[in-house]
């Protein structure tokens, strides 16, 4: 099911022509609202730019000159960075949304035999085949225009793998999109093909778990390759760029200089006022099921430390759940 991605990150509408292509990346901070639309809530860098080809025989598939585009990085700088993480927080929290995660994009037109997201490794027999179709979007110019303008800018996009499950989720209230991200942990690598007028993000592989016990298995989705291959080949796909999601809060700490900022009371404020929402938005809900069946939830809850009251909202669901099986039979 397509959602809206607003103020999307240049790197997911990159094209490219005989003449040239679009290069570069952006990482993004993600909200997501009770619809699971995506909101482009912080920027830590985009940084694109134009390679034109060689008009030369024989070297039209060589860049020849780069001009920049679009340049925008503060992921160096660990107070702009600092700030544009809090600016986020404060931006979920006023717009009743849930830190999603931290977004990758990276576009390299398919001119490169690695692939240039960490944590995905495809054969090189696929990388070839999709560089063979980047090529033939260009000569024949099948990029489609799949902006959608009219107020805020934003695009189409939809998940598609086996396991798509881990980043779409299923509901219809803001809490039950919470329940599955305050325990979310892992990252989500693939590729992005667009198909009428939508980006389409092909999951290829994921680490994400919902539960600290578990262990994530690595694994190539070699289904959603088969169905890359079939679109492409029947001129339904057109690949355009890498992706990697780092799910939940707990992305935050694959910043490169998370470790400079982690430790900020600032951000410190910012992240307590963010776990006291989110535990609001959990104990409404289990003490409306609570009340069902008769129990009560314990007084001193936010009394507790963030790492227990988690624990707590996990046993408390896990409880919630049991009772209100029992109150039913």
């Amino acid at each position: 099911m397509p959602i809206d991605f607003y103020d999307p990150p240049d790197a997911i509408l990159a094209s490219g022509t005989k003449q040239g292509v679009e290069l570069g990346g952006n990482k993004c901070i993600i909200g997501v609202d009770s619809a699971h639309n995506f909101y482009n809530a912080g920027n830590i860098f985009t940084e694109i730019s134009y390679g034109e080809f060689y008009d030369i025989e024989g070297l039209e598939d060589q860049i020849d000159t780069f001009t920049t585009k679009e340049y925008d990085s503060i992921r160096e700088d660990p107070q702009k960075l600092l700030e544009t993480v809090i600016r986020a927080i404060v931006f979920m929290i006023r717009n009743q949304m849930l830190f999603y995660g931290i977004a990758d994009f990276e576009c390299d037109a398919f001119m490169n035999q690695n692939t240039v997201i960490p944590g995905l490794t495809l054969d090189k027999e696929v990388i070839i085949k999709l560089m063979e179709a980047h090529k033939t979007s260009r000569d024949q110019d099948l990029f489609p225009d799949i902006t959608i303008t009219g107020g805020r800018n934003k695009v189409k996009i939809e998940f598609q793998g086996t396991k798509k499950k881990n980043l779409h989720f299923f509901g219809s209230k803001l809490i039950d999109l919470a329940d599955k991200l305050n325990l979310a942990r892992g990252f989500a690598t693939g590729i992005i093909c667009t198909s009428r007028g939508a980006a389409n993000l092909y999951i290829m592989n994921d680490t994400i778990i919902f539960n600290k016990d578990e262990k994530p298995k690595l694994y190539v989705d070699r289904d959603n390759i088969m169905i890359i291959e079939m679109g492409i080949q029947r001129k339904l796909l057109v690949p355009i760029s890498w992706f990697r999601i780092d799910l939940g809060i707990k992305s935050l700490e694959t910043l490169e200089l998370w470790d400079e900022i982690k430790d900020d009371p600032n951000l410190h404020k910012a992240l307590s006022a963010y776990d006291k929402y989110i535990t609001e938005l959990v104990v409404k809900k289990f003490q409306k099921e609570a009340e069902t069946v008769g129990t009560d939830l314990e007084e001193d809850f936010y009394s507790m430390t963030p790492e227990d009251r988690r624990k707590a909202l996990s046993d408390m669901a896990d409880a919630i759940k049991f009772l209100t099986k029992k109150y039913k039979e």
